[in-house]
């Protein structure tokens, strides 16, 4: 990645948090975390200022109506939301949600990406696709987001999958640069960019690749902690896409839950299973990722939430 790329990816990084700071200071109520106060906990670096965001996917949020829904949020105490429910709201719908609680929606999740794929022969499905990613970035703008989490696709779509999605992204690159919105591609069991029966020592560089065949810099990674643990080191996983990674997902992994066979995938909650955490944080110090985590487990009411939450901070902060 060339030193110019890498500037202004980092740049954007810090736009983004920056507005979300900006966000907090405006609205009617703060958001649960203080960002003045002292270290969370321990002697971390990480942990001795405020450089990860805390997050949880709205679909985990267990309460009725949009409002209350994020109000839940910041009542267990997250910086933000994720919003995985695009389908259900319009761009001015979400927007006055997020005014009139002062909830960040950092992020909006493409909601039917597995179903209407980028990769897909059907020429109609991609069209339904790519118009789905707008309708998600425009959502995403008019919450005051910075990006929409999108799933290519699957390998089985055969061997054209990949270069289908890359033509169907690049048409939505100079509406990304319009509204501000990242085209963030995450990590999943889709058989893309990985062996599935392959050795446990894989490499992330066939994804980190793709996502440098775009050669825009409106192109990342939404890199799930947990998704790939499986197939390869977690910590080396981030070190080998560094900057590329703009946002991230958590979630557990345990061998012994899994199967060989991808039937059971073997995640849990973020502190169980055999991910090495502390592996983990010396790698994000490494590529001196700042910006937001998303919790992707298991949801419910407001002390599940909370658990949560300390569970990202146990596993991210030490």
């Amino acid at each position: 990645m060339n030193t110019s790329r890498r500037t202004f990816l980092n740049s954007l990084t810090a736009v983004s948090a920056a507005a979300c700071t900006q966000h907090v200071v405006l609205s009617a109520e703060p958001l649960g975390v203080d960002r003045t106060t002292a270290p969370i906990s321990g002697t971390d670096p990480l942990a001795q200022k405020k450089v990860l965001f805390f997050s949880c996917k709205y679909g985990m949020i267990k309460d009725q109506g949009l409002e209350k829904r994020l109000e839940l949020s910041r009542t267990a105490g997250y910086d933000g939301v994720d919003f995985d429910d695009a389908a259900s709201v319009t761009p001015d719908e979400l927007r006055r949600a997020v005014e009139s609680t002062g909830v960040f929606v950092h992020n909006v999740i493409n909601h039917a990406h597995w179903k209407q794929r980028l990769t897909s022969p059907d020429k109609k499905e991609r069209e339904t696709a790519v118009s789905n990613l707008k309708h998600c970035m425009e959502v995403s703008h008019a919450a005051g987001g910075s990006a929409v989490l999108i799933v290519l696709g699957r390998a089985t779509d055969g061997p054209d999958a990949g270069k289908r999605a890359r033509e169907e992204i690049q048409q939505l690159l100079p509406v990304a640069a319009k509204l501000g919105q990242r085209i963030l591609i995450e990590n999943v069991w889709n058989e893309m960019f990985y062996d599935a029966n392959g050795p446990r020592n894989q490499s992330a560089q066939p994804f980190a690749d793709y996502i440098d065949s775009f050669q825009s810099p409106w192109v990342g990674a939404y890199f799930d902690l947990g998704n790939h643990a499986r197939y390869g080191d977690v910590a080396t996983w981030v070190r080998q896409l560094g900057p590329r990674i703009v946002k991230l997902d958590i979630k557990g992994y345990s061998n012994e839950k899994a199967d060989l066979s991808g039937v059971r995938k073997g995640f849990v909650d973020i502190t169980d299973g055999d991910i090495d955490w502390g592996s983990v944080r010396d790698a994000l110090r490494e590529i001196q990722f700042t910006g937001w985590v998303a919790a992707e487990v298991g949801g419910g009411d407001l002390s599940r939430l909370q658990n949560v939450l300390k569970q990202m901070k146990q596993a991210l902060l030490g």
